[in-house]
């Protein structure tokens, strides 16, 4: 199986700006006005051009004020301190503390579209630390 990351935007200009200059994404292929494919990470991200106030497949309209989902994305970094002051250059904002834990530290933001993501740091031996 394979999983591919849509993210809808309304400024695709400007999404893949912040991508490429938050994460190190680079574009791949252009789908033209419609989207852009970052590569770099371990899966692509389809950055999707969708007009605020246009309709989602499940009928609601599109807001990218900041937003909450159970879905988000988690981007493991080797120096969180330094993945935020990248992420937050290019224009995300952070949304608290970076909190440290057993398995490492993590760092909540928002990217400028309203999605909610996380950098993490794993240290030690990362989630093994928590597993039983």
């Amino acid at each position: 199986m394979q999983f591919l990351i849509n993210i809808d935007v309304d400024n695709l200009e400007r999404a893949v700006a912040f991508y490429r200059d938050a994460f190190g994404l680079r574009p791949g292929r252009s789908f033209g006005d419609a989207g852009m494919e970052m590569l770099g990470g371990d899966a692509p991200l389809y950055l999707l051009a969708k007009e605020a106030g246009s309709t989602t497949a499940g009928g609601r309209q599109r807001d990218y004020r900041r937003h909450w989902t159970p879905v988000h994305l988690d981007m493991v970094v080797d120096d969180v301190e330094a993945a935020v002051e990248r992420a937050i250059a290019a224009g995300a904002k952070l949304e608290g503390e970076i909190r440290v834990d057993s398995w490492g530290a993590v760092a909540g933001l928002s990217d400028p579209f309203g999605h909610g993501f996380c950098l993490l740091e794993f240290r030690g031996r990362g989630y093994d630390e928590i597993c039983s």
